[in-house]
């Protein structure tokens, strides 16, 4: 009986599942035609679906991809959300889609021009409709319809063009559903070569800019003469610049419109512009940046030059009467931690002598000397000044990165330098702790050598590289640890990066070159 049933279900379904097909490929013609018009923006109609996406994600779930997967958690994410963005318009496609293919009750009475025709308004209308609602975007809309639109004006046409070509391709419904697939892949390959992967692209820092200041020019000079020539290894300043953010399509503020408010438990509540903001004297710092989510020897760990204002300034001008502050962002997010920690940070519009990028958090992002990743929000609109402690964004989902780094060694290279000889090289980082020793065995923990240390650059928040040369014949561990600058040992016992970053020494098994 039961399969009865699902067979008389499957064969009622069966005749729409050309109509279905359509519907899919205009679904994804609309989104390509959106992100040719707008880019991966704020405006794209994936962004909405990316952020449910994240919001209905399970705390395990998503832990499990930022501690196992990294960027590539993210990117599974916003393809997760580019899939059911393609199926809701699909969706709202399906009675264009219907129609174009005969199911439609006034299918039959009108002439093949007119059926075709209110055929693509049926499919491109309700989409178009949907696109507004999400973006309130005329750009994206249009996107939208056009794409949904070509799709299903192919589909139309094809079944025409290819009725007495001779070639064996099925039925008409059959040629429609390749027509439509073939012209929603043609939209989206047009749309991801006209707008790349929508993922920033940034100079080098080691191609100092023209009209840097002399005083950024000259430390960034110091930082590329302190670099190791270490094959492999990163420099000083950061080639490649880690992103973690809460979405996959960052927020695109306009710096003219952009406002920072300081509100709360302050004697005065204050609201700066831009320009307040680049009136006031510049100060340039190295400050290196760690995820709590970084794995113990993974590469969510980076250093850059930023340029902007001191928090001190604003908040003295604001008298704050509470012990916690609770940063927002452009893009919702927000984070609470103590007072304290937030009056030797800076405010940073500018990184590496250049505009901060929109990826880095422009206008305007925040740094708090020697704190996890996570409190240094960015895109950054409000600072509010509260009496009693809360939770930000990452505590509801368990973590507590909102204290001190912990002090760490990265192994980051391994050179077999020739007649058994070998070179192992990294970074490492204790916050405003700094590093005073890089101390490395090749016996597996037996025997403890000090590594040889960069100069340090000027900061009180910045990573050093260290490096060993060694000679050794077969297969051994080797482990590094690093002593903070007050000469307390990196923490010994290896643990997962929730709920307050990883610990423990980072070991390597090296075989002969």
């Amino acid at each position: 009986m039961i399969r009865s049933r699902t067979g008389e279900v499957a064969a009622r379904a069966r005749p729409w599942l050309p109509a279905v097909a359509v519907a899919l490929a205009a679904g994804l013609g609309a989104v390509g035609g959106s992100y040719l018009s707008v880019g991966r923006r704020p405006a794209f109609v994936v962004g909405p679906f990316d952020r449910l996406v994240l919001l209905l994600s399970p705390d395990a779930l998503v832990t499990f991809a930022i501690t196992q997967l990294g960027t590539l958690g993210h990117q599974l994410a916003f393809l997760t959300a580019t899939a059911v963005t393609c199926a809701v318009f699909g969706l709202a496609a399906l009675p264009g889609a219907a129609f174009l293919l005969g199911r439609g009750p006034a299918h039959g009475a009108l002439s093949r021009g007119g059926s075709a025709l209110l055929g693509v308004i049926l499919g491109t209308v309700p989409p178009a409709v949907v696109a507004y609602g999400l973006t309130r975007s005329q750009p994206s809309t249009l996107g939208v319809a056009a794409g949904a639109g070509f799709v299903l004006l192919a589909t139309a046409g094809t079944s025409a063009l290819l009725a007495g070509d001779g070639r064996s391709l099925g039925s008409p419904a059959r040629r429609r559903v390749l027509g439509a697939v073939g012209s929603a892949i043609g939209v989206s390959g047009l749309a991801f070569f006209v707008r790349g992967t929508g993922e920033e692209s940034f100079p080098s820092p080691l191609e100092i800019p023209e009209d840097a200041r002399p005083e950024v020019r000259e430390l960034l000079t110091r930082a590329k003469e302190q670099s190791f020539g270490v094959e492999g290894l990163e420099p000083l300043v950061s080639t490649n610049f880690y992103q973690v953010d809460i979405g996959n399509v960052d927020p695109d503020v306009d710096r003219r419109e952009w406002s920072l408010s300081i509100t709360g438990a302050v004697e005065e509540e204050r609201e700066y512009d831009f320009a307040d903001i680049e009136a006031m004297p510049l100060e340039d710092r190295f400050v290196t940046l760690r995820c709590v989510g970084d794995q113990l020897n993974g590469r969510q760990l980076d250093t850059a030059l930023w340029s902007g204002v001191p928090v001190r300034s604003l908040l003295e001008a604001a008298g704050p009467e509470g012990n916690y502050v609770v940063l927002r962002g452009a893009d919702s997010y927000y984070n609470e931690f103590p007072i304290e920690a937030l009056w030797p940070g800076l405010l940073a519009y500018r990184m590496n002598g250049r505009p901060l990028p929109r990826a880095h958090g422009a206008p305007l992002r925040a740094l708090v000397p020697g704190h996890w990743g996570e409190i240094n929000v960015k895109w950054l609109t409000e600072i509010e000044v509260r009496t009693e402690e809360t939770m930000g964004y990452w505590e509801h989902r368990g973590w507590h990165g909102t204290g001190p780094v912990h002090t760490v060694a990265k192994l980051w290279q391994v050179n077999h330098l020739g007649s058994g000889r070998i070179e192992v090289a990294g970074h490492a980082y204790a916050g405003t702790r700094g590093i005073s020793a890089v101390e490395v065995s090749t016996d597996g923990g037996d025997t403890w050598v000090e590594a040889e240390l960069s100069d340090p650059l000027p900061g009180d928040d910045v990573w050093r590289q260290w490096r060993y040369e060694y000679g050794a014949a077969g297969r051994h561990e080797v482990i590094v640890r690093a002593r903070d600058g007050n000469g307390s040992l990196q923490i010994p016992d290896e643990d997962g990066p929730k709920p307050d970053g990883a610990t423990g020494w980072v070991s390597e098994t090296v075989r002969p070159g």
